[in-house]
């Protein structure tokens, strides 16, 4: 791709204050069009503008990047002369998995450095806290050795904790890793001496979605995230707390259905792996050996709730003969309504309910009611 169309993609890429989704849109509707309208002809020639369907704020906001395209245009010829890689979303390097994982939110442009090959490779992502314990750590060493063995690809986000213990044991594993960088890829000097020797022997690529010379932020971090887990075949979980980024990208992993692995907690263990597990993620031993679970230790704790509160509303019917709604609520110290109570006990199949005096009750269903010369 030549530097001149770079520059215009740099430029759209670019594009303040514009979702990442509509400016991939923008672009489809130019790929689609009869004739097809190019990067450049979408910039140049203004009446490509109403063909693409830009609303008036995108007008504006198109204007104010063309007058940008000289700077971009020095900012691709230093890249270049550095030896960074640029890929758009069309070009052929474009890691294929990223595309099919985030589809129209996948990055408009890539800026890397290293194999460009590894873009294409069978890959996983170990993910977890920055602040992560010893027994995590392991895991992921063991797991970063492992895809070494299957020749696989480790991707790492570099932050500190799980992130740089699956970089360094799969480089040292003599393994190969894409770091995924949350900050603007010039400003990331200290790194590449720091893996000059993997990066030149092709075993590590650096990647940014980000404008070259951003400094990081907080903001990049968590942006970051979904790219780490869309370049990803599979995600291996370390250690995960109830929020925050690695919780929010494996619950929208089990959402999309990704292949989502996480290591069980030995008992007394402070994290969020088993709630991970109990909605839908797959449980592995510190090896990544895949766990059987037994249906108690799979149940969401919200279902783990609901069979106890069916517990207590069953011993407490099979303690007396028939009892209101009123009553059910008071003794089980609800804060529920009598609306809510009723139709979660028309729920429970062993429940029926029963009218007496014009008033209703709920008891056992075939439980009848004490006679007067009863025992």
């Amino acid at each position: 791709m030549i530097k001149q169309e770079l520059t215009y993609w740099v430029t759209l890429a670019l594009i303040p204050r514009m979702w990442t989704k509509r400016k991939n849109e923008i672009y489809v509707n130019c790929f689609q069009h009869v004739p097809q309208i190019s990067i450049i002809d979408l910039f140049e020639n203004r009446s490509n503008w109403e063909i693409v369907g830009l609303n008036e704020v995108e007008k504006a906001q198109f204007e104010e990047a063309k007058s940008q395209l000289s700077n971009n245009s020095f900012l691709v010829e230093e890249l270049m002369a550095q030896g960074y890689d640029i890929l758009p979303i069309t070009h052929e390097d474009y890691p294929k998995l990223l595309k099919e994982n985030l589809k129209y939110n996948a990055p408009t442009v890539i800026y890397s450095k290293g194999n460009k090959s590894l873009l294409q490779e069978p890959s996983i992502a170990i993910v977890g806290s920055r602040n992560a314990d010893a027994k995590s750590l392991s895991f992921t060493d063991n797991i970063a050795k492992k895809a070494v063995e299957n020749n696989k690809v480790v991707v790492s986000g570099f932050a500190k904790g799980v992130d740089r213990q699956a970089l360094d044991s799969a480089v040292g594993a003599n393994g190969k890793s894409i770091i995924v960088l949350p900050q603007g890829i010039m400003t990331f000097g200290s790194g590449f001496k720091e893996y000059f020797k993997h990066i030149t022997q092709g075993r590590v690529l650096v990647m940014s979605t980000f404008a070259p010379k951003a400094p990081w932020s907080v903001e990049f971090a968590m942006a970051r995230n979904p790219i780490i887990y869309g370049m990803a075949s599979e995600i291996f979980v370390a250690q995960s707390d109830s929020k925050g980024g690695t919780w929010s990208g494996v619950i929208d992993g089990l959402r999309k259905n990704r292949p989502i692995y996480v290591r069980y907690p030995e008992k007394n263990e402070k994290n969020a792996n088993l709630l991970l597990i109990q909605r839908g993620a797959f449980a592995v031993d510190i090896s990544g050996n895949s766990l059987t679970l037994s249906p108690e230790e799979q149940k969401t704790p919200e279902q783990l709730q609901k069979d106890k509160l069916d517990s207590d509303i069953m011993s407490m019917l099979n303690s007396v003969e028939m009892i209101s709604v009123k009553d059910i609520i008071s003794k089980l110290h609800l804060d529920w309504k009598g609306d809510k109570m009723k139709r979660y006990l028309d729920n429970i199949q062993q429940v029926e309910k029963i009218k007496v005096k014009n008033r209703i009750y709920y008891r056992l269903k075939g439980k009848a009611q004490k006679g007067l010369f009863d025992d």
